[in-house]
């Protein structure tokens, strides 16, 4: 097959992008021909024989905004005359203005502009007001873009419901969950001293953007006021944070840990007793499945998009985010129960490893065979089921 990929960024150390690369390294193992049209691409993908990449410059052009404008100008203009070569075009999103054949949706702008912890109710003032605009714009274009592709690919069933929500036909989505790799995320145990952190003490953690309260420390630290001696390990950039002060001035700065931001957070989950992650708005979470793998219990949300991996076996799912005491018992439970952290451990290890990378990844090779073979077959518009993917019910009721 000749696939194209159309999105911002293909690599490792980025959320979306990672997905991307996955992908990406699963299709060039299995001896297919890749076109990526991206503005960055990891060394290992640009100088593979397997992969045509056309570079979409946008470095310097000033706003976000303004550089996806010209990303997707580009990048349409391109596929409009390379189209004919191509057996699949798989976007994110509302990219490009070009139709495709497999959108992944990994965020959902529409939903994200009504949460009430967007950007714009916490910044009265023009940069919220920008955000607002920015979310609004890219909540219209992609309403356009879900429309006009054949298959919509939600990372989620929480993403799955907002696309119903905003009129994608049921029939086009197909969930597919991301992956995690399964031999950097690993079972095991590090002294904690050499982190800084204290040893013979139950320790809880979280790994978030603490910048803003869209990932929920707020809850969380509260919640900890309400559980004596349990510690918490926080992963997170700190510089612009209000959680510091909010930490002095509940009294835990004997028990909370600021780790800053980090990139080795496969080594610092194997400090952690288990992981906790009640994001108020989170289409999926991969600090949730990382945990998972690392042999760690979560402590999650409703509202976060990996709660569909989360059973009672290994972990906890919350109905209310914002919940202190139902936290608070949650917490509680966990630090007081070795056996059954050890348990639950196992247990996450062995869900996660049903969602390794390349589980992911021949998930959607596996869509992109179905969708080339229902062109070429049948006019029918819509994929057959698959046990592979789950289609989401029809609803009888009109979407909001």
């Amino acid at each position: 097959m000749k696939i194209c990929i159309v999105t911002h960024k293909i690599r490792k150390a980025d959320g979306q992008g990672r997905v991307n690369y996955e992908i990406a390294m699963e299709l060039i193992r299995r001896g297919h021909q890749l076109t990526l049209l991206a503005s960055e691409v990891a060394p290992e993908l640009a100088e593979s024989i397997s992969v045509d990449w056309v570079p979409i410059i946008v470095h310097k052009y000033p706003t976000e905004f303004i550089r996806n404008l010209v990303f997707a100008q580009k990048s349409a203009r391109w596929l409009r005359d390379h189209r004919g070569e191509l057996d699949i075009v798989k976007l994110n999103g509302a990219i490009t203005g070009v139709n495709s054949d497999v959108n992944a949706v990994h965020f959902v702008h529409n939903s994200w502009w009504r949460s009430p912890v967007h950007i714009s109710q916490e910044h009265r003032d023009l940069y919220g007001l920008y955000q607002w605009l920015y979310t609004g714009i890219n909540s219209y274009w992609e309403k356009q873009a879900f429309r006009k592709s054949k298959v919509v690919v939600a990372v989620s069933t929480k993403v799955a419901e907002e696309l119903i929500n905003i009129g994608v036909d049921p029939r086009k989505i197909r969930v597919i969950a991301n992956g995690v790799d399964l031999e950097e995320f690993t079972p095991g145990s590090i002294e904690r001293e050499e982190l800084g952190l204290p040893k013979n003490v139950t320790l809880a953690m979280f790994a978030g953007d603490i910048r803003i309260s869209r990932k929920n420390l707020d809850t969380v630290l509260q919640s900890l006021v309400k559980v004596p001696d349990l510690h918490l390990a926080v992963v997170g950039e700190t510089k612009n944070s209000p959680y510091p002060k909010m930490v002095e001035k509940l009294q835990l700065g004997q028990r909370v840990h600021f780790l800053g931001y980090r990139r080795d957070m496969p080594l610092l989950q194997k400090a952690a007793d288990f992981f906790v992650f009640p994001s108020r708005y989170e289409p999926f979470g991969l600090v949730v499945i990382e945990a998972m793998a690392s042999g760690l219990p979560v402590i999650t949300s409703k509202s976060t998009g990996a709660a569909d991996l989360v059973t009672p076996a290994c972990g906890i799912v919350l109905a209310d985010c914002n919940d202190i005491n139902s936290l608070a018992q949650s917490l509680e439970l966990l630090k007081s129960d070795y056996q059954l952290r050890q348990k639950m451990g196992r247990a996450a290890r062995a869900i996660a490893e049903q969602y390794s990378w390349k589980i992911m990844a021949q998930n959607y090779l596996d869509l992109f065979t179905e969708v080339i073979q229902n062109a070429q077959h049948s006019s029918y518009s819509y994929l057959s089921s698959s046990p592979r993917f789950m289609a989401v019910p029809c609803r009888t009721s009109s979407p909001n």
